[in-house]
């Protein structure tokens, strides 16, 4: 539309200017030809008038000058008449003649002076007149004037007259010529433009469409278009080989794991059978932001791990709608086709309304179950109202979901995190043919912490509706099956990792998420000047990264006084290196999460009053969010990236380090109290708690050799790129599928 109104807008500008052009001449001509009339009828009266006039000024009678010019002022146009003396002395004037003329003009002596007539333009009393003057003469002498003073106003109204008229002209083939470039635009550029870009859509989608007239010359762009069916049947021949290469793969399980090579998974695994990913989160926010709609992606590690996954297997994703924009940007099923530059599935917004976000979201899940399955020394908060809004909306994704599979046989149904953890139990009592999984995106406690929660029983027994129940790590496996056996009636079976309860079984499996992390490479490539793409100015000097929400979890406080503590032991730094920490606000709406807000920004301002010099801060604190594309950037740029998470069920920003690191170079410090830990060999491993401990890592990395930052980011390079998102998804679709 824009380009529509850019296009017509120039149409309009070059034509007002042709025409106020070819006005502006006809306004000259017309103004030009008007004047010279006038003075051709000037010049005849007086000439007639002065045969009668100089005998009676020669005898000096003054009535018959009078009775002649009083005569003649009721002719058309003319105002008045004068006659002047050689001393510029009124003689005689007829009675319409103005005040301000009947003194002695410049024209008037110019006329006697030259002994030659003259006429000229004098305005008055906002009246447009002419003054023409007539030299008279005794013999060869001059010795007086005569004048005419006539209206010329009838060309000022006949000049506006032509500027009128050609706005109204102007204004109709505006008018008309509008409608026709537009009617032309959409047929000849965005109509054929528009079948382009779809044939290059489904192309991309893995189902090519040739465009209309490509095998004819009717198109007006017949060369593109022919490229465009040459590009069409390139995709589609790279995708037939990309999926029969990837067909190959399984039959190689040390082969790595692709989005195309999960794809031919499912196809062989669940036989066409549709895919559901329930969560609160939503992979993509829409938001309307100064009368624009923005869609953006979410700073979730869930997030970040299932959209690849559902962007390679399609299905639905069922989620609260949170953006201010999202429920205009869907149908009124509340669904979207997703990714928006590159569709691939669909995503179903749930509508929650103030109240149950408040009860669901703020208080249980985030006061309650969140610090409750976090060793970060945070006391959960449970209340009565919460609880109850909390299971509301578990009902609210029950029935929403039971919408979608009521016509699908057997759907296979993955449910995300603490937030739905009621869901799998409501499923199963209204669909038992559906198998379901729950992945818990958190640590799982022990079982004496998880027995302060008031509802343990009912969270409990709604998990157990799952078929497959998995978390990051064994130890979080074993307690949880710990924490059934404690607290209801089961058959916990520790040789099958299994509980049986009323006649179902769930088993409990490990499956440590990864990311979409493939061959070797993530993004482009890695260059020199890469930050000066960011949207905030890196500092120079060696750079120590951090990448967290807002979150009393993270510990950025602890990382703070850590990296305080270094340059208080190594004064040497200051100056030379900078703490770059990206630090997005999270759950605004509760209170702990506020407080923490001000308690880092109060912490960065503090160790920079005491450290800074001149332009030199050691702590740049960016409280927003940034894209992925930036946050690579970032990560390529880092000397160090430090993750101190006080308790992490996994933390996916020490993977996507990793996979950032084409060169191999950098050094990960990170939390042994995360379950990335377990996988990432290379990290200098550190007690998040011990200042001195974190501080000592941060100058081993900054000393460390590149033979040996090489040595440890190859490793764990390896280790992410074997066991990626994609054979994540693909070992808990077949734990699930597999139960027959």
């Amino acid at each position: 539309m824009k380009q529509t109104i850019l296009i017509i807008g120039s149409v309009i500008i070059a034509i007002s200017t042709m025409v106020v052009a070819f006005t502006i001449f006809q306004v000259n001509r017309e103004h030009a030809t008007l004047v010279a009339d006038l003075q051709y009828r000037a010049r005849l009266l007086t000439g007639g008038l002065k045969e009668s006039i100089e005998p009676s000024f020669a005898q000096n009678s003054t009535s018959t000058l009078e009775r002649i010019v009083t005569r003649l002022e009721d002719q058309e146009r003319i105002i008045g008449l004068a006659i002047y003396d050689t001393n510029g002395q009124l003689i005689v004037s007829s009675p319409g003649l103005p005040q301000e003329l009947a003194t002695t003009s410049p024209l008037i002596a110019r006329v006697m002076d030259s002994a030659s007539p003259e006429g000229g333009f004098v305005s008055g009393r906002g009246t447009s007149r002419y003054l023409f003057a007539e030299p008279l003469r005794q013999g060869d002498r001059v010795v007086g004037a005569l004048s005419v003073v006539q209206n010329s106003s009838y060309i000022n109204e006949r000049i506006q007259e032509i500027w009128l008229n050609t706005l109204a002209r102007l204004l109709v083939q505006i008018f008309i010529l509008s409608i026709i470039v537009w009617i032309l635009v959409r047929l000849l550029f965005f109509k054929p433009l528009t079948r382009l870009t779809e044939s290059l859509k489904s192309a991309r989608a893995g189902k090519p469409r040739l465009p209309e007239n490509a095998d004819t010359e009717e198109s007006f762009f017949p060369a593109l278009v022919s490229e465009v069916s040459k590009l069409s049947k390139s995709l589609v021949q790279a995708r037939t080989a990309a999926s029969e290469e990837a067909r190959m793969r399984l039959e190689k399980l040390d082969s790595p794991w692709t989005a195309e090579r999960l794809q031919e998974f499912i196809k062989a695994y669940l036989k066409d059978r549709p895919i559901y990913v329930v969560s609160n989160r939503e992979p993509y926010i829409h938001t309307k932001e100064k009368g624009q709609v923005k869609c953006s992606v979410p700073a979730s590690g869930m997030v970040t791990a299932l959209e690849p996954v559902m962007a390679a297997c399609g299905g639905t994703w069922i989620a609260h709608g949170s953006g201010n924009a999202d429920k205009e940007t869907a149908d009124s099923e509340g669904k979207i086709q997703v990714p928006p530059e590159e569709p691939k599935y669909t995503l179903k917004r749930v509508w929650l309304s103030k109240e149950e976000v408040k009860g669901h979201y703020v208080g249980f899940s985030n006061e309650a179950l969140w610090p409750l399955c976090h060793m970060a020394h945070t006391r959960p908060v449970f209340r009565k109202e919460d609880w109850t809004g909390y299971r509301k909306v578990n009902g609210k994704f029950a029935r929403e979901l039971l919408k979608e599979i009521k016509d699908v046989q057997r759907p296979l149904i993955l449910v995300q995190d603490y937030h739905l953890a009621l869901l799998p139990e409501m499923i199963h009592a209204s669909r038992p043919d559906a198998q379901v999984a729950l992945f818990w995106h958190v640590p799982w406690p022990s079982a004496e912490l998880f027995s302060i929660c008031p509802w343990r029983k009912e969270i409990l027994r709604g998990m157990l509706g799952a078929d497959i129940i998995g978390f990051h790590t064994q130890q979080h496996c074993n307690n949880f099956m710990d924490t059934v056996g404690k607290e209801i009636e089961a058959l916990v079976d520790l040789e099958h990792f299994s509980i049986t309860r009323e006649g179902h079984i769930s088993y409990i499996k490990p499956f440590p998420i990864s990311i979409a992390f493939t061959n070797g490479r993530n993004g482009a490539d890695s260059s020199e000047d890469a930050p000066k793409a960011l949207s905030i100015e890196v500092p120079p000097g060696r750079l120590i990264l951090g990448v967290d929400r807002l979150d009393y979890t993270k510990g950025i406080l602890e990382r703070f006084k850590a990296f305080e503590f270094l340059l208080d032991q190594n004064p040497e730094y200051l100056g030379s290196i900078v703490f770059l920490q990206i630090a997005p606000p999270s759950r605004e709406a509760v209170e702990k999460y506020r407080a923490y807000n001000e308690a880092v920004t109060g912490e960065a301002e503090r160790i920079n009053q005491k450290f800074g010099v001149r332009e030199w801060k050691p702590i740049q604190l960016e409280k927003r969010h940034f894209s992925h594309e930036e946050l690579t950037t970032l990560y390529r740029s880092a000397d160090v990236c430090l993750v101190t998470s006080l308790h992490d069920g996994m933390n996916l920003v020490a993977k996507e380090y990793v996979a950032a690191r084409n060169d191999e170079a950098g050094v990960l410090i990170l939390s042994q109290l995360t379950g990335a830990a377990r996988d990432l060999k290379g990290a200098l491993l550190v007690n998040p708690y011990s200042a001195e401990e974190t501080a000592e890592a941060l100058r081993m990395a900054l000393s460390m050799q590149p033979a040996e930052q090489h040595r440890r980011m190859k490793t764990m390079r390896e280790t992410v790129k074997s066991y990626n998102v994609y054979r994540w998804s693909a070992e808990l679709i077949k734990a699930l599928s597999d139960l027959g």
